[in-house]
């Protein structure tokens, strides 16, 4: 059987592509994977796969003038040397990397050892990490056209989606919290991304008392985020976070939630309304406010900056969105979603020459 290593991590989003892609080609297979020792990929790939995970010293660029940054050479070194070192005992016949700083290092091995690399970008930006990949790898995907750079390796494919995603059971949601949620209620899911959003736990807190007049919010807050104040709010539930996020996609009328590239493709798979809020410019590279406008402009979904929240603009963008929702969810069921898993499939094949 052919043989496949993934990579990636450093935060949810560069692992749940993955999942996609390996739960649809590990029957064909031998499936493998490559992340850190103590980062977010390691639980998640543990937990949902039973994949052979292999650990390597990893070194993330902190955005700020620290003394940790010239550590990182040596850590990418060592991180190389660890990659190459798995790969030769693994012989796999392509590399797959969805990106983050786990993945810089196995990207660097690959070429030293002229193992087939295809690679993924989320984003309308692309990352720093896959800045430096799209020199080794053999192919690299887009989920978004506009994100391509001018260059005969790069291939719009479009997100990978996973397919447990599209069969959410709504009703396993009303039925655990009917004693808290009326069904004569619009159903509002807001979560903040794998670590939840302080900013936006704190803007829904805050016009709380009024959203539950007329909606039931369920709240992932992230973990350690929960708020006793909030426990017997009735029309109200919030969670650290859950497993099965596909149950809490079907049972809602709309999302708010940031601008993640992988959370609302999947929301665009199903068709539900989204008021993005995407994490600005003073905590990220900016990659999440492009991925918001792209949706705005494709009538997919609307956009609240964060520096523009007050009570009166979220409740009105809520309201807004949910009366237009009709709308927005003809728009989503007529954009003609390109199928992410089969075209990157495909790609990864065509490199393994399989």
């Amino acid at each position: 059987m052919k043989k496949i290593v993934f990579t990636g991590g450093g935060s949810a989003g560069h692992v749940t592509p993955n999942l996609a892609i390996i739960n649809e080609i590990k029957n064909d297979c031998t499936c493998y994977y490559i992340g850190s020792k103590n980062g977010i990929e390691k639980s998640i790939i543990k937990n949902q796969t039973d994949l052979e995970y292999y650990e390597i010293e990893c070194a993330k660029l902190i955005r700020k003038i620290t003394l940790k940054n010239l550590l990182i050479p040596f850590k990418l070194l060592k991180g190389i040397k660890q990659s190459k070192e798995i790969l030769k005992k693994i012989k796999p016949d392509v590399v797959f990397s969805k990106g983050g700083f786990v993945s810089v290092p196995v990207a660097i091995a690959c070429k030293k050892l002229n193992i087939p690399l295809v690679a993924h970008e989320s984003d309308i930006s692309i990352g720093l990490a896959n800045k430096i990949i799209l020199k080794y790898c053999n192919a690299m995907c887009f989920s978004f056209k506009e994100a391509m750079p001018n260059n005969s390796k790069c291939f719009y494919t479009g997100s990978p989606i996973r397919k447990t995603i599209l069969n959410g059971n709504k009703n396993k949601i009303t039925n655990k919290y009917k004693s808290v949620l009326d069904l004569n209620k619009g159903n509002i899911l807001v979560f903040g991304g794998s670590l939840g959003s302080v900013a936006i736990n704190n803007a829904i807190w805050n016009v709380l008392k009024t959203l539950t007049q007329k909606f039931n919010i369920i709240h992932i807050v992230g973990k350690n985020n929960l708020n006793p104040k909030y426990n017997k709010t009735q029309n109200y539930v919030q969670l650290e976070f859950v497993d099965n996020i596909e149950d809490y996609f079907d049972w809602c009328d709309l999302s708010i939630c940031r601008a993640g590239s992988n959370a609302i493709f999947e929301l665009l798979a199903i068709s539900k309304p989204m008021l993005l809020i995407p994490l600005p410019k003073s905590e990220s590279r900016g990659d999440q406010i492009l991925n918001a406008e792209s949706f705005s402009n494709q009538g997919f979904a609307s956009v609240l900056k964060q520096e523009n929240i007050t009570d009166e603009n979220l409740l009105n963008s809520i309201n807004g969105l949910y009366d237009n929702r009709i709308k927005y969810i003809n728009n989503m069921k007529n954009s003609r979603l390109s199928d992410g898993n089969k075209k990157i499939i495909k790609i990864i094949k065509k490199c393994a020459k399989w």
